[in-house]
């Protein structure tokens, strides 16, 4: 039977304590025991269902938690105060000095200056690949290697890795597998097609609302475990802990997640088609020409579509400012950096959001001056949003 992850969130139900249909917000840091051996078994890990402290774990968080594993079909999840909050405790957690990671070579820029800058004082060391080359990817495997990191739909090139594939690599290898599914929540289901690890920035479309940054790394009971271990637990011992009133916030915007992202989809794939034909580079997984289109439809869960994030090269780094400020004076969204939200944003990723990777990185891998990425809001009418568009791009000869 298909895996339908919206099913799965819907089929969680939880009762405030006094009856709400929203459970109840833990705004506690630290919690009462009615015995000290309570409080010992706690600390030792071993009192199913009672509270130390807020940065170990609080009902708010773990109820959060308890969606999100069931949408990624994992057995457990650990929230964090931000999407970095969450990866670099993974990646700690799984590596050790000494330990090699082969990663994508696009990633988001926070990841790659992580691992490219600050994992190395720690001698951790990565190699940095072509994640569609399947025989460049285990070429890059040492002994040493341990992890194996992607994202499902790369930021900001919008490559899409064949997970599949690299858990038979993986596996091979014995290596666990990190999946960032930030840019295709409901859409891909990592875990599904063989991860080890799922990780999502919950700023972005799981949120919704741009209103808050949070993170979540989804696994085994066990490693969810060991990430909070109080003796020797990376999301413990680093402290990235989301707040009580920010996890029951976006718990309530995760129920809304399958009809947004479905929008996102729907008007994404509309603008793609659209720009492509009047002649602009336009990369978009949905569209025949991305060299990844068949294979992301082998992975989609169908209904949720391609994505809400699109690329278009509109030529140069000047047009590209132009083009975006002049979209902004027109309402048609904000030149701001993240994503997911229901308006439309946009920014040169050379300059913003991957301006970590050195510029001769940047254009080996096919990021170029011109190119915008565009985080595909909610828009009602995206008939009219085109024509805006368009009309801006016409003004701008870009078109």
């Amino acid at each position: 039977m298909k895996f339908k992850p919206a099913d799965k969130i819907q089929d969680l139900q939880y009762f405030g304590e006094f009856g709400g249909v929203n459970p109840s917000i833990s705004d506690s840091s630290t919690y009462t025991f009615l015995s000290a051996k309570t409080m010992f078994d706690t600390f030792e890990g071993n009192a199913e269902g009672c509270y130390l402290y807020s940065r170990h774990s609080s009902p708010s968080n773990l109820y959060l938690g308890e969606a999100l594993a069931a949408m990624e079909g994992t057995e457990a999840a650990n929230v964090a105060a931000s999407g970095m909050g969450a990866i670099t405790p993974a990646l700690l957690q799984l590596c050790q000095a000494g330990d090699h990671i082969v990663s994508s070579r696009t990633i988001y820029g926070g990841t790659y200056a992580f691992l490219k800058n600050f994992a190395p004082r720690l001698d951790i060391k990565t190699s940095f690949v072509d994640i569609t080359d399947l025989d460049k990817v285990e070429a890059a495997i040492t002994p040493s290697t341990k992890v194996l990191y992607c994202e499902a739909v790369s930021n900001p090139l919008l490559e899409v890795a064949d997970i599949a594939k690299l858990s038979e690599i993986a596996k091979k290898h014995n290596l666990q597998l990190v999946v960032d599914n930030t840019f295709s929540p409901l859409a891909i289901s990592p875990k599904e097609l063989g991860a080890d690890v799922v990780i999502h920035s919950l700023t972005k479309f799981i949120n919704g609302s741009s209103d808050t940054v949070g993170g979540v790394t989804c696994g085994t009971q066990d490693f969810i475990n060991a990430l909070r271990s109080v003796n020797d637990g990376a999301n413990m011992l680093l402290g990235p802990t989301m707040d009580s009133l920010r996890a029951a916030s976006i718990l309530k915007n995760l129920r809304t997640l399958h009809i947004r992202i479905k929008q996102h989809s729907k008007n994404a794939l509309y603008l793609a088609e659209k720009f492509e034909a009047d002649g602009l580079r336009t990369v978009y997984p949905g569209l025949k020409s991305h060299p990844s289109h068949e294979l992301y439809k082998s992975m989609m869960n169908e209904e949720y579509g391609f994505g809400g994030m699109l690329v278009v090269d509109a030529g140069s780094l000047d047009k590209a400012n132009e083009l975006m400020e002049l979209m902004q004076q027109k309402n048609l969204g904000y030149l701001a950096v993240s994503l997911g939200f229901y308006k439309t944003l946009f920014s040169a990723p050379g300059t913003s959001t991957s301006s970590e990777i050195p510029e001769d990185e940047q254009k080996e891998m096919g990021l170029t001056d011109g190119i915008i990425r565009f985080s595909i809001g909610l828009d009602n009418d995206i008939e009219r949003t085109y024509e805006m568009m368009h009309s801006c791009m016409k003004e701008l000869n870009i078109l």
